[in-house]
């Protein structure tokens, strides 16, 4: 996400809300989780700050990632209802979005891949909404 000028208290508020939603997924990300538990874990951040904890807005939309591999979107979802459990050689963008109708959206999306050690990263993630480029 990145604002043009100077971004202000509540985009900065929201910023770091969805920073703490996409940390929450590569927290749960491991082998075995189920991958609708790694979208719960960004949804329940988002119900804890007070958005709906579903797919309501304001909040995140759609699922809080995809698989990517040959094509840009594929399966597998992380999403609500996919009991599919993450393996290592898995790929996934990591994304859940925030949505506020009438005022902004905050999307910060890095892909990461399931090891035998946990998620790793492919990126650095953005460190902040005052500096995007890790």
């Amino acid at each position: 996400a990145i604002v043009f000028g100077e971004p202000s208290k509540r985009q900065k508020e929201m910023w770091a809300l969805a920073k703490k939603a996409q940390s929450a997924v590569f927290a749960k990300a491991g082998m075995g989780v189920p991958c609708e538990d790694v979208d719960a874990a960004a949804r329940q951040v988002y119900s804890d700050y007070g958005f709906p904890g579903g797919y309501e807005l304001p909040g995140c939309p759609h699922r809080a990632g995809h698989g990517i591999g040959l094509d840009g979107h594929e399966w597998i979802y992380l999403v609500k209802g996919n009991k599919q459990p993450m393996k290592p050689g898995m790929c996934f963008t990591n994304e859940p979005m925030l949505v506020i109708p009438g005022e902004f959206g905050v999307r910060l999306e890095d892909d990461f891949t399931i090891t035998e050690e946990g998620p790793r990263y492919f990126t650095t993630p953005s460190p902040s909404i005052d500096q995007p480029f890790a």
